[in-house]
């Protein structure tokens, strides 16, 4: 299923914690639909390439930069920082068992041995006793 935001959350809760650039000429392309192009392609794991535009209206390219962008200045975070904030705000989210990485779970080392001392056959004879 293709992920999609509508006009009205983008307006109130996206559009407010990505940043704009300061210089250059203002995008074509409103936004709100070129944040669901970047959707489309995260949620469907297409290639930036193949991304279905409609009526031409943008480069595929285009669309990159801007995500590019987008997760380089920090708006990426800044959006998953404010919706965790908000759930959390509104009793949907339960903290206690968040995990922002792999650092408290339990990950094997695995074997602490190789089977062979070596890969060459020559540092293998002369590991040998």
């Amino acid at each position: 299923m293709v992920k999609q935001v509508d006009q009205k959350e983008f307006n109130q809760y996206i559009l407010p914690q990505l940043r704009k650039p300061v210089k250059g000429p203002k995008p074509k392309l409103s936004l709100y639909k070129i944040f669901n192009y970047v959707l489309y392609v995260l949620s469907t794991g297409c290639q930036w390439e193949q991304l279905p535009i409609y009526r031409n209206e943008i480069h595929w390219s285009n669309v990159y930069k801007w995500h590019n962008r987008w997760s380089k200045n920090g708006s990426y975070q800044n959006l998953f920082e404010s919706t965790v904030d908000l759930l959390n705000q509104k009793g949907k989210l339960d903290t206690s068992i968040l995990h922002g990485d792999g650092s408290n779970t339990v990950a094997k080392k695995g074997e602490k041995k190789s089977v062979t001392a070596a890969t060459s056959t020559r540092r293998a004879k002369k590991l040998l006793p």
